[in-house]
């Protein structure tokens, strides 16, 4: 923390870059490209774990059914580069792991990867009736017909400084860009004051809603071969293997079930070494992350490898609103010329 306060003085040169970038952008000294689809962009200010693959999932649930919907990822921690379309049987290396994990669950979509969102859109907009940019908010090269910006309920944008200092990649200004503001990853239960409280400081623009989730996690764990149900934890010791930005829910998860388990926890997208999977192996019992699985999967053939799936569960009978919301921008999209 102390370190951090000493590296401020570079936050006040990174806040100078990312103003004069987006100011450009807004006042149309460089421009930004406008399709004729609809282009939802789910994004965040923060570095990293406000949920936003589980939220494109969630997206996903109820679009893929009615909608050619098409996921447009970086496809972080790939070996890969350009434009590449996603399939089941990539490895995690290829595409990214959440990518992967995104197609497995959804395959009737069209999931790809592309570092330049417009190369990526060239390429799928003829295909798709619409397109989900997954972390973009500050790939401003591309103007969003929708846009949702996510921060998690115990890191607030509001509370956070600018990189290096803190884990901003610009200031909380540019919070007006957004369409929705999702606050992720709320506690159950939290008091609808809290709620109101953190809408009335986040202080929305006039054209923004704002709605509250949290992580559901699911009853059964799953290994390659067999689907399990979670209390068969109980009265194991085990070991849970993280590789996620913010592992500290599914921990308070864990402890709050009463499960006994050590927990070895590694870097976000850490690219597993064989060192690591030969530590991994001599556990009798593992749990790891459903975004950890897709990478560990195909690196061992330990049998007693499991994931807890986790889900989005919208807070205070907001959901139907939230999926309205959303439905309304698509059924009432208009290109613009």
């Amino acid at each position: 923390m102390k370190l951090r306060k000493l590296l401020y003085p570079f936050s006040v040169l990174y806040d100078g870059v990312t103003r004069a970038r987006n100011m450009a952008y807004d006042r149309g000294w460089k421009t930004s490209s406008i399709y004729d689809i609809p282009i939802i962009c789910v994004g965040n200010l923060s570095v990293g774990g406000t949920g936003k693959s589980p939220m494109v999932e969630w997206l996903l649930s109820f679009l893929a059914a009615e909608y050619q919907v098409a996921v447009l990822s970086r496809g972080y921690g790939r070996t890969t580069k350009g434009y590449l379309e996603v399939a089941a049987t990539n490895h995690a290396h290829e595409v990214g792991d959440e990518p992967l994990q995104i197609k497995r669950k959804y395959p009737e979509a069209i999931v790809a990867v592309c570092a330049d969102r417009r190369t990526g859109i060239a390429k799928l907009r003829d295909r798709a009736s619409m397109i989900i940019l997954d972390d973009a908010f500050q790939h401003r090269k591309v103007k969003p017909s929708f846009t949702l910006l996510l921060t998690p309920y115990d890191d607030l944008f509001i509370d956070d400084q600018l990189l290096p200092a803190g884990n901003l990649r610009e200031a909380g200004y540019n919070k007006r860009r957004a369409d929705l503001i999702v606050v992720t990853k709320c506690p159950d239960p939290v008091p609808y004051a809290k709620l109101q409280e953190i809408q009335f400081r986040i202080n929305l623009m006039p054209h923004q809603k704002i709605y509250f989730t949290r992580i559901a996690y699911h009853q059964q764990i799953h290994s390659k071969t067999e689907t399990l149900p979670l209390e068969y934890l109980k009265g194991k010791s085990f070991t849970l293997v993280t590789g996620i930005a913010k592992p500290q829910p599914l921990v308070d998860f864990l402890n709050a079930q009463g499960f006994d388990f050590e927990h070895l926890r590694f870097p976000d997208h850490h690219r597993f070494s064989d060192a690591d999977i030969k530590k991994i192996e001599s556990k009798d019992l593992v749990l790891t992350s459903e975004k950890d699985f897709v990478r560990l999967k195909d690196r061992t053939e330990k049998f007693a490898l499991y994931y807890l799936p986790i889900g989005l569960q919208v807070l205070n009978e907001q959901e139907p609103f939230f999926k309205e919301t959303i439905l309304e921008h698509i059924q009432g999209f208009k290109p613009t010329n």
